[in-house]
């Protein structure tokens, strides 16, 4: 019964679909270490009831043999006693020709019994080799899995090693990288970019001013200069230069035609 209990789970659990199981496990490394563990220990188990099966059915081979010796043995012995029985018959001696025939019938006899129990056996025989035989397989099956679930084991623990350096290397470039806005140094150049902007905004805004400032001084000194001609024209000192500017040439609401007039 334990044997066979043993041979269920063999077959179960060779006949389990890894992949199928890593889908829908929610931790697959603990899930193909929990697997290994179960195996190697459901290994040891089946290799000490294997053990036990082959031993009892090296102990039914046994008995079987020495049945079928015997029986070789007595009919050796009854073919003996007969042809001794025959040789006493031959020279008279009826008493110990009897004796050797009754011998003989004795020696069949356990001939026959030695044949019934190696008969009897084989039937057990048969049956126990075929268990021994699906143990076997299925052992080795267990074994074959065990291998591919390390193997699974090992690639995936490697594959999640692999891929945690490659995540961390992705954020170690990410925290760095200049393009990445949301980062440390794309913060501190958009700050400085603002502040170069600022900077020109003042420097255009301080030039428009100049500007300004310079053509207000040239309108003053040109009406200066006007004010001073016409203070010179009522006093009679003097007389307009040639060449300078007139008042016709100066913004005025004068009327050409007012000069007519004079």
């Amino acid at each position: 019964m334990v044997k066979q209990s043993i041979f269920g789970r063999i077959a179960q659990l060779a006949k389990a679909n890894i992949n199928s199981l890593l889908d829908n496990a929610e931790d697959p490394q603990k899930m193909l270490d929990q697997m290994v563990r179960d195996y190697t220990n459901n290994i040891a188990e089946a290799e000490s009831a294997v053990a036990q099966t082959i031993g009892n059915l090296r102990m039914l081979e046994d008995d079987y043999n020495e049945d079928v010796k015997n029986s070789q043995d007595w009919g050796n012995k009854a073919l003996a006693a007969s042809r001794r029985a025959d040789e006493f018959r031959a020279a008279g001696d009826v008493a110990d020709a009897e004796k050797f025939d009754n011998l003989a019938k004795v020696a069949l006899q356990r001939q026959m019994a030695a044949e019934s129990e190696a008969k009897g056996a084989e039937p057990s025989i048969a049956s126990q080799r075929e268990v021994v035989d699906k143990l076997k397989t299925g052992l080795d099956q267990m074994k074959s899995k065990l291998n591919q679930l390390t193997s699974k084991r090992n690639e995936l623990v490697a594959r999640s090693k692999t891929a945690a350096a490659q995540t961390q290397v992705h954020d170690a470039i990410k925290s760095i990288d200049i393009m990445d806005p949301t980062s440390e140094v794309g913060r501190f150049e958009e700050k400085i970019r603002r502040e170069e902007a600022k900077v020109r905004g003042q420097q255009e805004l301080a030039a428009s001013s100049l500007d300004a400032q310079f053509n207000q001084l040239e309108d003053l000194g040109e009406q200066t200069e006007i004010e001073a001609r016409l203070a010179a024209l009522k006093a009679g000192n003097s007389k307009p230069a040639l060449g300078a500017a007139s008042p016709a040439s100066s913004e005025s609401t004068v009327d050409e035609a007012d000069f007519d007039k004079l």
